[in-house]
């Protein structure tokens, strides 16, 4: 580089024209838009697909597909693939589906409120119709499935806001006998707590931003399939919308991943210890969480319930809820769950926000509702929060 000028080596110097010698212990990031070779015979090789190699990281990026790798083999699936976001993912797996106008998809009436909004804003508008059904009640959804004739059924392992437990073996027996497939969204059980593709699930989904990367830093989502068919239509996705993972946050999440089990370990202890005392609180009417159960059993990681806990006050309005939130310390007020801090949230004006006031009535998530995402803090500083707050919240009626 001596022999150019100053203006082309500060360009051009200390680039790496060979791959360092000896293989770091952990997955560089790689910060790069795009790969070079040393011949354009090979570019066109890897831009035809005719060998393996990166060419554009919107087409693929090695921290990603590290991340891929490793849900893959969480989740007991030959492909996974990554997105932005967990909506991203979520737009993925059922466009991967094949849906198209005049195809119909049956969701469980208990489902995150932007999934809705997916499926009735976006699919909707190219003529994809969705009914909901009591996904808890099997009969009742065969019933709705045989009429509907869907090609898609979605559900949640855990439902957001009220942890309700999906009975994934009985649906994935329902889909399969209407020929439909069934795409679950595993962000609140997480792969340590449930494998839905081992339960006989299509699709797995998660919001990456939960509880993989478990610290608030990160923003992201993936889909895992059961059958390596659907590769081409979730990179498809992937490289077109442009819905990319950032390295960056493919990093931060694949470094979360990997105490994933440690986290969730300490965070299902604690919830259970937070559900049992709040069940007895005079201010709490009513408390969500998975008792045991021959359906947890079979659905979650024996012994877990989850990691997180849901509460309506007894004040059920949205006053009392504010007040019990406004009074808390230690627990952090967001939208979001899963990271290491113990979150707090308020469907009705959050998750559930677009959802009419009637239907959220209906559903059960009261004005009054709160959702607890429980960290990995000692329990006593995280049950002296929640109670110093149900008192000072009554207080200001």
């Amino acid at each position: 580089m001596s022999h150019t000028g100053f203006r082309t080596q500060v360009v051009h110097a200390g680039e790496p024209h060979e791959p360092p010698i000896g293989r770091p212990v952990a997955t560089p990031v790689y910060a790069t838009s795009a790969f070079t070779y040393a011949s354009m015979e090979e570019v066109e090789r890897v831009m035809s697909g005719d060998g393996p190699g990166y060419i554009y990281t919107r087409h693929g990026n090695p921290t990603v597909a590290a991340f891929e790798d490793a849900m893959a083999a969480l989740e007991r699936g030959p492909v996974a693939c990554a997105y932005a976001s967990g909506m991203a993912a979520l737009h993925a797996a059922l466009f991967a589906c094949g849906l198209g106008p005049g195809s119909t998809v049956l969701a469980s009436q208990d489902l995150y409120g932007a999934s809705f909004a997916l499926l009735h804003k976006v699919f909707g508008a190219i003529g994809v119709k969705t009914v909901t059904a009591d996904f808890n009640d099997l009969q009742a959804t065969r019933a709705v499935a045989r009429a509907a004739r869907p090609s898609v059924l979605l559900a949640e392992s855990l439902s957001n806001p009220l942890l309700k437990l999906c009975d994934i073996e009985g649906c994935a027996a329902i889909a399969r006998d209407g020929g439909a497939r069934l795409i679950i969204d595993n962000t609140f059980a997480s792969p340590f707590l449930c494998q839905p593709l081992a339960l006989g699930a299509d699709f797995v989904v998660h919001s990456a931003t939960k509880y993989l990367g478990g610290h608030g830093d990160a923003l992201g989502g993936v889909v895992v399939a059961c059958a390596e068919e659907s590769r081409a239509a979730l990179v498809s996705v992937m490289r077109l919308v442009g819905g990319v993972l950032s390295v960056w946050d493919a990093h931060l999440i694949l470094r979360g991943v990997k105490t994933l089990a440690l986290r969730l370990e300490r965070q299902c202890d604690n919830a259970r210890q937070v559900a049992g005392s709040l069940r007895a609180h005079p201010r709490v009417l009513r408390v969500h969480y998975p008792e045991p159960s021959p359906l947890r059993e079979r659905v979650l990681r024996p012994p877990h319930g989850g990691a997180l806990v849901s509460i309506e006050l007894k004040d059920n309005t949205r006053d009392a809820a504010f007040h019990f939130m406004n009074a808390l310390r230690l627990c952090v007020r967001l939208t979001s769950l899963g990271d290491v801090f113990t979150g707090v949230s308020h469907p009705a004006s959050s998750s559930h926000r677009e959802v009419p006031a009637a239907e959220r009535a209906r559903l059960g998530i009261t004005d009054g509702l709160v959702r607890i995402s429980v960290g990995i803090e000692d329990i006593a500083d995280i049950q002296a929060d929640l109670n110093q707050a149900l008192e000072a919240g009554a207080g200001q009626r």
